[in-house]
């Protein structure tokens, strides 16, 4: 029991993840009198945000990543356990692991989200996610894998299929490395592959809904769709991939995008944990908490970031699935254990939102705050900022920053390494889990690429 966690005479606290919300609560607990217990899979933190830029070789992955136990180098009540969580027993105050079980106190459950496939069998199987790094690492290795490819047949329409590159899902993941792929076949592609045509190289982005970009103000929508749209991306607005087999996205049931390169970033589920009733599971597999972040029914098992379902009069699907929210969300729980600890009411969890940006190319964002809206070169510079002063560690601010103006001022990109080759039967899940075999065969190829939709008025 407790896998050699040391006895305390305070509260063991236990968290499960340490993304936004887990570390931002294990630091925020720092002077408290309490024991903190993070459990991840990962013994580093991953800033997820940038994950599309290690994807497409604009950053190394260590520039995202830090080691979990140096973020909390000589915090003494702080201890970490490597572990997959297979289940929580609520009646026990135990969570189960791959590496024993860990009793607890109370429960944070910070577990963030996974890529929700709405159910379509060979999109799970076959299609490339950007969830987590080593899915970023994957991504990289099989695009250029495919570029080698498409140089040696004398087929045309497998070296299309290797060529062409399709992502679902109009949101700032995929419009942000929809931006970053045409980018590259613009400045570094030509110069790695000049005995390619990469003007056949298409890339699209597809998107269910009506508009771009949709949880942002209609002038970041259609901003984004002209930035877009000036890139050359094959935009397709109100439209599904129903299937993907045989290196074809089906958007009907005859017609096709032939590809081998579908990315998926359409949607995300909450990672709930095994052991929780079915009644504070929503749909989404979000977990339902109140005002003070308390799973619903339970006084000591809380949930925070992503996974948390908080339901509001303003926002009656639940609170955005953003890294402001978990972190928000972190600071409130870690004040309101506090005020447990002395007796007192927890108070009401209120959301601040303080705006919501996107990165589209070089000199070319979105950003939407409480009162106003900017974008190009302004918008740029403010995602940059933000995001160069959220990642963790001196070490990756330098690197990314290096990274980023050597990629500004020589429209380059150095990291375009296969450092482990990847094959579709190696692709797993976000469990970790192998999924089936991609079975790929010559799919046909209709040379005229789908109109570019205008935006919903």
């Amino acid at each position: 029991m407790d896998t050699n966690l040391p006895k305390s005479s305070h509260p063991r606290l236990v968290i499960i993840g340490c993304g936004f919300a887990g570390l931002r609560l294990a630091k925020a607990l720092k002077h408290d009198p309490v024991q903190v217990v993070v459990i991840d899979r990962n013994n580093y933190h991953n800033f997820q945000p940038l994950l599309y830029q290690v994807a497409t070789g604009a950053l190394e992955a260590d520039s995202i990543a830090y080691p979990i136990r140096k973020i909390f180098a000589g915090q003494k009540n702080f201890f970490y356990r490597m572990a997959d969580v297979q289940r929580v027993d609520t009646a026990a105050n135990t969570v189960h692991t791959n590496i024993g079980d860990i009793h607890y106190d109370y429960l944070v459950l910070a577990t963030g989200s996974l890529t929700n496939f709405f159910g379509i069998e060979s999109i799970e199987k076959n299609a490339m996610q950007i969830k987590s790094i080593p899915n970023a690492l994957n991504l990289r290795s099989y695009i250029f894998q495919n570029f080698e490819k498409a140089l040696l047949t004398e087929d045309p329409v497998q070296r299309q299929a290797l060529m062409n590159i399709v992502v679902v899902g109009g949101g700032p993941t995929g419009v942000e490395i929809s931006g970053s792929l045409a980018e590259m076949r613009k400045h570094v592609l030509p110069k790695d592959y000049p005995e390619l045509d990469l003007q056949q190289m298409q890339i699209y982005i597809v998107e269910a809904g009506a508009e771009l970009l949709g949880p942002m103000s209609p002038q970041s929508q259609r901003d984004a769709f002209e930035y877009l749209k000036e890139l050359g991306v094959n935009i397709r607005l109100n439209t599904s991939i129903k299937r993907y087999e045989d290196c074809k996205a089906y958007y009907s049931e005859t017609e096709f995008i032939p590809t081998e390169n579908l990315i998926w970033a359409a949607g995300v589920n909450g990672a709930a944990v095994p052991g929780l009733p079915d009644a504070v599971v929503a749909r989404n597999k979000r977990i339902t908490v109140n005002r003070w972040n308390q799973v619903e029914g339970f006084t000591n098992v809380f949930a925070i970031g992503d996974v948390a379902n908080m339901v509001t009069e303003d926002m009656p699907k639940g609170l955005p699935m953003l890294a402001p929210v978990a972190i928000q969300q972190a600071d409130h729980l870690a004040e309101n254990f506090r005020r447990l600890a002395k007796g007192q009411t927890p108070v009401d969890f209120k959301y601040h939102n303080k705006g919501v940006m996107a990165i589209v190319a070089r000199n070319k964002a979105v950003v939407d705050l409480p009162k106003g809206h900017f974008r190009g070169f302004l918008g740029w510079l403010t995602w940059l900022f933000v995001h160069l002063m959220t990642l963790v560690g001196f070490r990756n601010k330098v690197v990314a920053l290096t990274d980023w103006a050597f990629s500004y001022f020589s429209s380059d990109q150095a990291l375009r390494l296969i450092i482990r080759p990847f094959s579709r039967r190696d692709v797993k899940d976000d469990k970790g889990k192998k999924t089936a075999e991609h079975q790929a065969s010559t799919p046909q190829y209709n040379p005229t690429p789908p109109a570019i939709q205008t935006p919903a008025a």
